[in-house]
């Protein structure tokens, strides 16, 4: 029994060695990890604090796009809302995406930061002008008249009144993508300022266009055929200026694909019918088109709307 319980005490003081070394071993890792984790914070907070993590001009930052896009400094920094210098740490990337996404001219936008060298990377998906807006405002003219006074008195100022006659016509310009969101003239030009005009022009209200202009953009660039211009105005009428003459739509509705293959089949019609005396082409009804013909003769000018044949019209 003696050698038992000597053998017992034996083992369980081994045990305790065991243990308290381990106990050991454990603390002094936790607090070597505890230096290394603070001394590794206290680094990455000494290098950000630097000042090789500014931000001081414009050639820190990289802006990546389809189109090639002319920006001053001053420019940058007001489009991006920075101010020079400051912090690569305290810039957010996100608001900066944000914000610029609410400029007309850029559809897309992602900001992120560049740390060696430091700097901003920022990747913009530019709305692409397809045409160009005219809007056109109406101003009543005033007229204000003085009436001749005798000797001696004051002039009779009469009220100003409205001339109805007189109405003066303010044309505002801008700039449709594909989807008919419109963008300012002005700020477009001037990040863009070696970007060519679109040739299509655009008449009236985008509040009048809007909801027909994507299917009617993409039935024109399907069709062969070149549109100058698309008078929305006349909210009863839509009117086309192509290279076949005048065209007019009637009010705009689901028909305007049938009604651009309609007149994309009759694009031989000059071979018919004298340009010359063509005043417009009539496509409300796209499956009877008629053509609104002049015919001039001595002394009296005649004008009939004609039907033509449309089998050798409508054939390409």
């Amino acid at each position: 029994m003696a050698g038992i319980l000597s053998v017992s005490r034996t083992n369980l003081a081994q045990r305790r060695h065991k243990l308290r070394r381990q106990r050991q071993i454990k603390i002094i890792q936790t607090i070597w990890r505890t230096v290394a984790v603070t001394g590794m914070a206290s680094a990455l907070l000494w290098l950000a604090v630097q000042p090789m993590w500014v931000l001081k001009d414009s050639k820190q930052i990289v802006i990546k796009s389809g189109a090639k896009i002319e920006l001053t400094e001053k420019n940058i920094y007001s489009l991006l809302g920075l101010s020079s210098p400051q912090s690569l740490w305290r810039i957010e990337p996100s608001l900066i995406a944000e914000s610029l996404k609410k400029q007309p001219n850029i559809a897309q936008a992602t900001v992120s930061r560049r740390l060696f060298p430091p700097g901003l990377i920022i990747e913009i998906q530019e709305r692409v002008p397809v045409a160009i807006a005219q809007i056109r405002k109406k101003q009543t003219a005033t007229s204000c008249a003085v009436a001749p006074s005798a000797a001696g008195k004051s002039a009779d100022v009469k009220p100003c009144v409205q001339n109805n006659s007189a109405v003066n016509q303010q044309n505002e310009l801008g700039l449709l993508d594909a989807s008919g969101i419109w963008m300012p003239m002005a700020k477009y030009m001037s990040m863009n300022p070696q970007r060519k005009l679109p040739q299509m022009m655009v008449i009236g209200s985008p509040s009048q266009y809007r909801p027909f202009w994507t299917q009617l953009y993409e039935a024109i660039g399907q069709s062969s055929l070149k549109v100058t211009e698309i008078d929305f105005q006349d909210p009863t009428n839509l009117i086309l200026t192509t290279e076949l003459g005048i065209v007019h739509l009637g009010s705009p509705s689901s028909k305007l694909s049938e009604q651009i293959q309609a007149l994309e089949r009759m694009r031989h019609l000059g071979t018919q019918v004298n340009p010359s005396n063509m005043d417009y082409i009539d496509l409300k009804n796209p499956d009877i088109p008629l053509v609104q013909v002049n015919q001039k003769k001595p002394a009296l000018d005649i004008k009939k709307s004609a039907q033509l044949n449309t089998k050798p019209i409508l054939n390409p």
